[in-house]
């Protein structure tokens, strides 16, 4: 992914980026142009087009060019993506469309999950700001755009550039789709081993309420939000989290996230983790 600038002075120039979009749905450029527009709008350092959906694992729209998607967005498509957030607020339907920042959606102890550290710290993102369509009833688009440390975290000037124009982008996504889906359809893959990878972590060793808190913990919420989602003391957490660490021989977060990658192993052999 190339350093996205924003020229925000060129206010005559969007109106023909936004032309020059809506010509190319039908063709491969569609994912490059597509990211010039927004680049009039704000200023973001990496663009990920992706789609989500509850049976199959994410599609990567853009970038589509081997040489622009690293290691860790292959991993991510692979394997991370089941503890994102906004993966998790979309199968959840917490989150539904519209123009909303990663720090909004976020568990509230996300920064210190190893998913934050491999995929957001490790590329000094501070923060992202994602653009969630849905395509139809099963199936939802997310443009992700992120901002290094160095810029700094959206303007509401730029955030509102970004909510007055989705409407339209909105109408062009799913335009695209409807033209070019099945282009990248046929590369979809079952991802029956992701599905149960959270709810069998632990089968045998964990309790039934140990498995759900390790799941939540993996995700990255702290033990008083853990508590108040499933309605019990502070004090339970604590304890169950002890106990998860003694049953599965761990000490950190880090740890149990190991264990995880290799349950994941075992249920699907041909995992790239």
């Amino acid at each position: 992914m190339q350093s996205i600038s924003a020229q925000h002075n060129a206010s005559e120039n969007w109106q023909k980026e936004l032309a020059a979009v809506i010509d190319t749905i039908r063709l491969p450029s569609f994912g490059g142009m597509l990211e010039k527009f927004l680049a009039t709008q704000c200023h973001f350092d990496t663009m990920l087009v992706v789609t989500f959906r509850k049976s199959l694992k994410p599609l990567i729209l853009h970038p589509t060019n081997p040489a622009e998607q690293s290691l860790t967005l292959h991993n991510y498509i692979n394997r991370a993506y089941i503890l994102d957030p906004l993966f998790n607020a979309i199968r959840s339907a917490t989150l539904g469309e519209g123009v909303s920042r990663l720090i909004d959606i976020a568990p509230d102890s996300f920064e210190t999950t190893k998913y934050y550290q491999s995929c957001y710290k490790e590329f000094d993102l501070i923060d992202e700001i994602n653009l969630v369509i849905e395509l139809d009833p099963k199936v939802s688009c997310a443009i992700s755009l992120g901002r290094r440390t160095s810029r700094g975290t959206i303007t509401r000037a730029e955030l509102s550039r970004l909510n007055n124009i989705y409407p339209v982008i909105k109408s062009i996504i799913r335009q695209f789709w409807l033209s070019q889906s099945q282009e990248f359809v046929q590369y979809e893959k079952s991802e029956g081993a992701m599905n149960q990878a959270i709810s069998t972590f632990g089968s045998g060793v964990l309790t039934p309420r140990e498995q759900q808190i390790a799941g939540l913990i993996l995700q990255g919420h702290s033990s008083k939000a853990i508590a108040n989602m499933l309605d019990i003391s502070l004090g339970t957490v604590k304890v169950h989290r002890k106990n998860i660490h003694t049953r599965l021989n761990t000490s950190t977060q880090s740890d149990i996230f190991t264990l995880f990658l290799a349950h994941l192993k075992e249920l699907d052999p041909t995992a790239n983790v």
